[in-house]
């Protein structure tokens, strides 16, 4: 898996989602901002992201992920 694949894939999952993804191998770092975010805490948001990565972390083609999460209000005030 590569890092154009984790982007495409959590864009497709998490409805109106701007994924960025890094990373090669087996190891990324993604940040995901998305209004599905909003009212929930950290982890909530962890958690969410790695309902969608879990196939692909069971496979062994994703071994880590690094994560930010934001809604659109927290990313714009960056």
């Amino acid at each position: 898996m590569n890092a154009s694949e984790v982007k495409a894939l959590l864009e497709s999952k998490i409805e109106g989602s701007q994924v960025t993804a890094q990373g090669e191998g087996c190891n990324f770092q993604v940040i995901v901002v998305a209004e599905a975010f909003e009212g929930l805490n950290t982890v909530k948001r962890q958690q969410l992201v790695y309902s969608h990565l879990q196939e692909a972390i069971s496979s062994g083609a994703i071994h880590a992920v690094t994560m930010k999460t934001y809604t659109p209000a927290q990313f714009e005030s960056l």
